[in-house]
């Protein structure tokens, strides 16, 4: 998933978009669907594209009632189960004591920064299959950090404030 059309479903829905990076991202993406009348994938490029009309607009933001109530009912803060999510994980890795996780962290990081140095010192070619795997390689670098450094979901919440925020006139 690429952050700019989650940035743009935080705008129009944030509880929407707080779903979806939480356990139960799949409420989230039906929602999505069922507004826009397409699936998934259908649903990012359409988002992605910056064309919404407005009544696609207005489904994202009647999405985002319907999806608060059924929080509400089913008792669903997605901010913290996302977060209960992150420290399951961490406490598993404490008390497992995997190599894997690290492991996969190094060759993720090496990998990523490694095509980044490549194609800044025009060592590799850029072309589609390149693009892509540095995509998924930064969209888990990303994941990583979250995982060992904390996520920025206060960062988020501090920049909808800002957005949302009135400037003072002098």
């Amino acid at each position: 998933m690429s952050d700019s059309w989650i940035d743009t479903v935080a705008k129009l829905a944030p509880t929407v978009a707080s779903a979806l990076g939480s356990p139960v991202a799949g409420m989230a993406v039906g929602a999505l669907e069922s507004a826009l009348g397409m699936s998934g994938d259908d649903v990012q490029k359409t988002i992605e594209s910056g064309k919404l009309t407005g009544d696609q607009v207005a489904a994202i933001q009647q999405a985002e009632i319907q999806i608060k109530a059924r929080a509400q009912e089913l008792g669903l803060d997605f901010a913290k189960l996302s977060n209960e999510d992150r420290a399951s994980a961490r406490m598993m890795q404490v008390n497992v004591k995997s190599w894997v996780p690290p492991f996969l962290a190094v060759v993720v990081t090496v990998g990523f920064f490694g095509i980044l140095v490549g194609m800044m010192t025009h060592t590799f070619q850029t072309s589609d299959a390149l693009m892509l795997m540095l995509g998924s390689l930064g969209t888990a670098w990303t994941g990583i950090i979250a995982f060992y450094f904390g996520s920025s979901a206060s960062s988020q919440n501090k920049d909808h404030m800002i957005h949302n925020s009135t400037p003072i006139e002098k």
